[in-house]
């Protein structure tokens, strides 16, 4: 059969058709297989998804049976899963529910069942540590049609523990905070909390009575401030600033406290963004205390820099803190340093001002010293240094690890011990070359102190005075060796007076062999007394001898008073007749004279003039130097008088050529005797008239000075030597032979003697070939 195009077209159509019909029902098998695959995928991942979830579903139909998964079986402790709700029980007590636990269960089930109320409840299988939350609804029909009812087991045993655990703290932590509330209401010390505005929600009862207010309450209403502002700053704001910043800020603050200005130390804790709590802590006493201690610190330092102890202080860092002036000066510190020089620094200045000991190894030595610090005990070294001095250094650890360090100067101390020893081996030396006996005694009686001499003088060997005997002892071993035993107790009361009563006593003693012993007790500065023994013997043999020759020479004055007696009248009365007589032959009572024999009178009349000045001259000087010669003394005004011995000698000095200058200005008067002193100047004019050639000069020179009147005769004659003045001031004198001997005149021994009776003295000065000058000091 032949086929037409058209037919070959449909048939070609046709079976195109059928292939996309194939290719389709293929497609759609093959994603129906897909589909059905995925769906089988996810559902085992949904049945593994339950298995793993926290939670299990459990399924109860009406007619009591249940579904779920068998981890439910394990969480109530059964071996299997039973087929109906009311075999959860199980039929040990200690698997599966307990009765009342599956009664509570079974009821509520029911009840969701009827009602469809869901209901929450928790199981604890018993013997089991699992806790079970159970919540039940109505299950969807979609899940179980006919009215079964879905319930979730939960396991939250952990949460169970969680729970209990937070319900514990939160117990403990509302009773903690009861406490703290408590404690901060009872506290001492403001304290109070601000809210995000910074405005007061809570205060404590010291706040309260801090402030003066009635109750925590009227301060928050009110808003009352425990701070007053600072620097323009309310404490409101300076605890925005806190809260701000994050992070507390504390400052001192003064505030009125109960009527007293109080220092405190505020603090703001920010508490993020619950608010800012604060507190304050009344420091007033910590400030008087820190006060008083820079006073007493000053004090201190001022009190340190009177001492001559240098004293310099360390901190556990080794640098110095503190440091008095003498220290400064010790270790020639510069002015300009101040306190924080690390203690080897200060060592190696020292050391270059010549202030430390002159060392081999310096270094190793200044690390020994830095040693000081952590030692336990106090060391003592002595440093002497170039220049002479000698310190004595004490370092004494501090317990903080500091140091405290004490230069002392003891160069003087030294020099002084020194000069101590030197004075006590001389006063040793001294006790034992003296020519007394001496002995200290203590005030306990012990004797301390003697010389050689001291058991000589009493006839004691030295063995008898070892071992320091006492007073008491020392007069029992004396007693047998007096004359008089009984004088011994008189040597104890000596001993006693010196050293107990303080009074100097003493007496003599005899000894058996004829000796006579001074004793006197002087009491020392000391405390002690000293002995001192004198042999008196010679003495008392010379004070005998000296006790006859005094009554010998009483006797002597006597016959010396009766011979001036009367060689005075001897001497005056030939004298007198002689004058006398040779004046009536010269007025021609004997008949006229020739004129040899009116020269031959003249003579005669002369030289009785002239012996009976020298009489006189020998009586005053024998009077003068016997102490008897008879003084009668009146008011002089010294210049008339003067001026009226110098005239009685005016033809002498105009025969010799001299010329006289009287000078004296004012009124100088004295007390004495006109004849005697009239006498002492005319010898002093006569010498100066004798010993002054032709055209020479006398000068009499009469002045006021503050201790009396002063006298002056000076000439510009011959002069003497030295010798001549010597031999001239003594005069006559008695020679070896018993004769006189003539030295000089008797003028100026005469007229010094006359000076000296008046109270005065006389001084002259002479020189060869310049003249002499005599000077008469009169009261």
């Amino acid at each position: 059969m032949q086929s037409t195009p058209t037919a070959l077209a449909l048939i070609g159509l046709l079976l195109a058709a059928w292939v996309a019909g194939a290719a389709w029902l293929m497609i759609a098998a093959g994603a129906r297989a897909r589909r059905a695959d995925a769906a089988r995928k996810a559902a085992r991942r949904m049945v593994r998804m339950i298995d793993e979830s926290p939670a299990i579903p459990l399924i109860v139909r009406v007619d009591g049976r249940i579904e779920a998964s068998e981890r439910l079986a394990g969480w109530l402790g059964l071996s299997k899963l039973p087929q109906y709700l009311g075999d959860l029980g199980g039929s040990d007590s200690a698997r599966g529910l307990s009765a009342e636990q599956l009664a509570e269960l079974s009821a509520n089930v029911l009840r969701t069942q009827k009602t469809a109320t869901p209901f929450r409840m928790e199981l604890t299988p018993p013997g089991s540590q699992r806790s079970l939350a159970v919540r039940g609804v109505l299950a969807d029909p979609q899940v179980s049609p006919g009215g079964a009812a879905l319930l979730w087991v939960f396991d939250f045993s952990e949460s169970q523990g969680e729970l209990a655990r937070l319900r514990a703290e939160a117990s403990r932590a509302k009773g903690d905070f009861a406490a703290l509330v408590g404690l901060i209401e009872a506290a001492p010390l403001p304290m109070w909390f601000r809210g995000p505005d910074a405005r007061l929600k809570l205060v404590n009862t010291s706040y309260v009575r801090a402030v003066g207010a009635e109750s925590a309450e009227a301060v928050v209403e009110a808003q009352i401030e425990l701070v007053e502002a600072v620097d323009g700053l309310t404490a409101a704001q300076v605890a925005s600033q806190a809260a701000a910043a994050n992070t507390p800020v504390e400052r001192v603050v003064t505030a009125t406290i109960g009527g007293q200005r109080r220092s405190l130390r505020v603090s703001d804790l920010p508490l993020g963004a619950e608010g800012v709590a604060g507190y304050a802590v009344d420091i007033e006493e910590m400030e008087e205390q820190a006060r008083t201690f820079r006073a007493f610190r000053e004090a201190q330092r001022q009190m340190l820099d009177q001492l001559s102890v240098g004293v310099a202080q360390f901190g556990p860092d080794r640098r110095l803190l503190s440091a008095n002036q003498p220290f400064r000066r010790i270790f020639a510190m510069r002015p300009g340093a101040t306190d924080g020089i690390e203690f080897e620094r200060l060592l190696r200045e020292s050391r270059e001002a010549g202030r430390t000991p002159e060392v081999r190894d310096f270094p190793a030595w200044r690390a020994e010293r830095t040693e000081w610090f952590g030692i336990g005990e106090a060391v003592e070294e002595a440093w002497p240094l170039n220049d002479g001095t000698h310190l004595r250094i004490v370092a004494q650890p501090m317990p903080d690890g500091g140091l405290v360090l004490i230069a002392e100067d003891r160069t003087e101390s030294l020099a002084l011990s020194a000069t101590r020893d030197t004075l006590l081996r001389t006063r040793t030396a001294t006790f034992d070359s003296l020519f007394e006996a001496l002995a200290v005694f203590a005030p306990d009686g012990h004797m301390q102190l003697w010389n050689r001499r001291f058991g000589g003088a009493w006839g004691l060997d030295q063995d008898d005075l070892e071992g320091h005997p006492t007073a008491d002892e020392l007069v029992a071993k004396i007693a047998p060796r007096l004359e008089q035993p009984k004088q011994a107790k008189a040597i104890g009361d000596v001993v006693r007076g010196a050293t107990l009563d303080r009074k100097q006593t003493g007496g003599r003693v005899a000894l058996a062999d004829g000796r006579t012993l001074e004793i006197a007790g002087v009491p020392l500065p000391d405390g002690n007394g000293l002995l001192t023994v004198l042999d008196i013997t010679d003495s008392q043999n010379a004070e005998a001898a000296l006790l006859e020759r005094a009554e010998a020479l009483e006797a002597a004055d006597e016959v010396k008073t009766r011979f001036l007696a009367n060689m005075s009248y001897e001497f005056r009365v030939p004298l007198t007749s002689i004058g006398g007589f040779a004046e009536l032959l010269e007025a021609g009572v004997a008949g006229e004279l020739s004129a040899q024999g009116r020269e031959y009178v003249a003579a005669i009349l002369e030289s009785v003039h002239r012996l009976t000045d020298q009489v006189e001259n020998v009586l005053a000087l024998s009077q003068s130097e016997a102490g008897l010669l008879p003084l009668a003394k009146e008011r002089l005004d010294l210049l008339p008088f003067v001026t009226q011995v110098v005239r009685e000698r005016e033809a002498a000095i105009v025969e010799a050529g001299l010329s006289l200058d009287l000078r004296g200005g004012g009124t100088s008067k004295v007390e004495a005797d006109p004849r005697q002193l009239s006498r002492a100047l005319g010898h002093l004019l006569d010498n100066a008239i004798a010993a002054t050639p032709e055209g020479g000069k006398i000068l009499v020179d009469l002045s006021r000075k503050k201790d009396g009147v002063r006298i002056v005769v000076s000439d510009n004659g011959r002069g003497m030597t030295a010798d001549e003045l010597r031999r001239a001031r003594e005069g006559l004198r008695i020679g070896a032979d018993g004769k006189p001997e003539r030295r000089q005149g008797l003028g100026i021994p005469l007229a010094t003697q006359l000076v000296e009776a008046h109270g005065g003295t006389l001084e002259i000065v002479s020189r060869r070939g310049e003249g002499t000058f005599a000077t008469i000091h009169l009261p």
